[in-house]
């Protein structure tokens, strides 16, 4: 029996690891779960593992947060002693946090066979943590799981071998689809007191909220915004910090982390969403809801191109133009192909085919690094 061990990290990490975890299980696969800590708060951690019904993991690190390097220190520390203990076949590392890119790092070291679940997005922002955590962890693995055809572009173009890259889908839209009646069972709109017509906000980008003057412009825009639509403000802990003075304009409501379930209940049902996140700009998209991105580029560009999201920027004049012809016009639902709730199963199968044929992909050569 192969044994598989499967990282998972922060927030967006547990609903990426879950339908890799019960697939394999669901060949005969032995599995450890491994939570390094880096998400440690109980409204961004143990909810998710109750609301996803995620077992509880078999190690904890316990890393916790710190600076970049000491929290990814940290987590290649504990990770090497715990591999030299379970000696396992496989690491399967998800998404692009600190976590990601230092399990990758420490297992290829071991000689395991790694595989990154959700390979080849790129941003081509340097100056963020997640481009560089996500271009490490592809160059250490072995197997490369990408979730859009424009993932597989960009590997390709960086000159990874097309037997390395797999396109299975989005492990994300697995556990949307297999919880959305959950989430519509909850009526969570209703919860909070919101009309049929209301937007959803979440910020956390230290882009975004570290500095206080791109901050008050992004809360202005909300402002004029929430003239046009009622806004609910999910507060990040990251993001309460520097909110803290600044106080919200008439009009949206802030609220504390929610859980996966009132999360997804709420963005289903949104008239439009405005958000920095990678995982809600997929989210959105499965959804049909009108995605507004926050930020200057994304990752996931096939969201925009395939799906129902818009990349606005930061400028205030650009946010709530784009949100008045949202709410007036409406946007086409759609969605790229296999997103189809089926990905977790393609991801296991590829695995164990792998660990059956003792197939090592990593290439000797170095693939370009793409700007």
């Amino acid at each position: 029996m192969f044994h598989v061990v499967c990282v998972a990290a922060a927030r967006p990490n547990f609903m990426k690891v879950k339908p890799v975890l019960d697939a394999l299980e669901a060949l005969g696969t032995r599995t450890t779960l491994v939570h390094t800590g880096q998400h440690y708060d109980p409204q961004m951690s143990d909810v998710f593992f109750e609301d996803l019904g995620l077992r509880q993991p078999d190690h904890r690190l316990g890393v916790g947060s710190g600076s970049h390097a000491a929290q990814t220190a940290g987590v290649m520390v504990a990770f090497e002693t715990l591999l030299t203990e379970l000696e396992p076949d496989a690491v399967v590392v998800v998404g692009d946090v600190n976590s990601t890119m230092a399990c990758a790092i420490v297992a290829a070291k071991a000689g395991c066979l790694v595989a990154h679940v959700e390979a080849g997005l790129r941003s081509r922002d340097w100056d963020m943590p997640e481009e560089v955590n996500r271009v490490v962890a592809d160059r250490v693995s072995d197997l490369l799981f990408a979730p859009s055809q424009d993932a597989v572009d960009n590997l390709r173009s960086e000159g990874y071998r097309a037997d390395q890259v797999r396109l299975v889908g989005n492990v994300m839209i697995d556990t949307l689809l297999a919880n959305l009646p959950r989430a519509h069972a909850l009526n969570v709109p209703h919860r909070f007191d919101l009309p049929s017509n209301y937007g959803v906000v979440t910020l956390h980008r230290p882009s975004n909220v570290d500095d206080p003057v791109v901050l008050r412009r992004l809360l202005e825009a909300l402002g004029q915004v929430s003239t046009e639509i009622p806004l609910l403000f999910s507060v990040h802990p990251r993001t309460a910090a520097h909110l803290e003075g600044m106080g919200a304009p008439p009009g949206i409501s802030l609220v504390e982390p929610l859980g996966y379930l009132d999360f997804l209940g709420l963005q289903a049902s949104a008239a439009i969403v405005l958000t920095d996140s990678g995982g809600i700009q997929e989210e959105t998209t499965a959804l049909g809801t009108p995605c507004l991105t926050l930020r200057e580029n994304t990752e996931r560009p096939i969201t925009i191109t395939h799906g129902t999201n818009q990349l606005v920027g930061t400028d205030p004049t650009r946010i709530v133009e784009g949100a008045r012809r949202v709410l007036q016009a409406g946007v086409e639902p759609r969605c790229p192909s296999l997103w189809d709730g089926n990905a977790g199963v393609r991801i296991a199968e590829s695995i164990k085919e792998s660990l059956s044929n003792n197939t090592r992909l990593r290439p000797t050569d170095t693939p370009s690094r793409s700007l």
